[in-house]
């Protein structure tokens, strides 16, 4: 099943169970995926092109989760974190920090980085693996840690 279908199956539950937080949420990221077939000129999206805007989606909204919390924006932290979770049951399972870690390893071994200086090189061959299974903050951690 597609992303889109499942969205309909689960826009169409969220509708008959009255769950207004959560259809909102379905509906703004079936609008997001129109939007980019839209930009990008083509009928149907590929999954890694759904994946970029569901992550596109979430980043945002963690953002905005700790602006809002930094502001005391309580009522604001609470609806966020609610969205969040719905984005998240669309997102693929997420890597451990093990499984990160190996892969950093792995991928600084591949390219062969030794310093800070080949920071770019290992995170642009590290983020097509892991696209949409990761934070980019986690990953750019983790590769400082083990550039050193």
């Amino acid at each position: 099943m597609t992303l889109a279908e499942q969205l309909n199956q689960d826009m169409k539950q969220a509708m008959k169970s009255k769950e207004k937080d959560r259809l909102a949420v379905i509906r703004m990221l079936k609008a997001s995926l129109q939007n980019e077939s839209i930009k990008l000129g083509n009928k149907n999206l590929s999954e890694g092109e759904e994946l970029t805007v569901l992550s596109r989606e979430l980043k945002q909204r963690k953002d905005s989760l700790q602006e809002f919390k930094s502001a005391g924006r309580d009522d604001l932290v609470d609806k966020l974190e609610a969205e969040i979770d719905v984005i998240q049951a669309y997102m693929p399972q997420q890597l451990t920090e093990e499984e990160l870690e190996e892969i950093v390893k792995a991928t600084i071994k591949e390219v062969n980085a030794a310093s800070k200086k080949d920071m770019g090189k290992v995170m642009s061959a590290i983020m097509p693996k892991v696209k949409g299974q990761a934070d980019g903050a986690q990953i750019n951690r983790l590769v400082q840690k083990h550039l050193n």
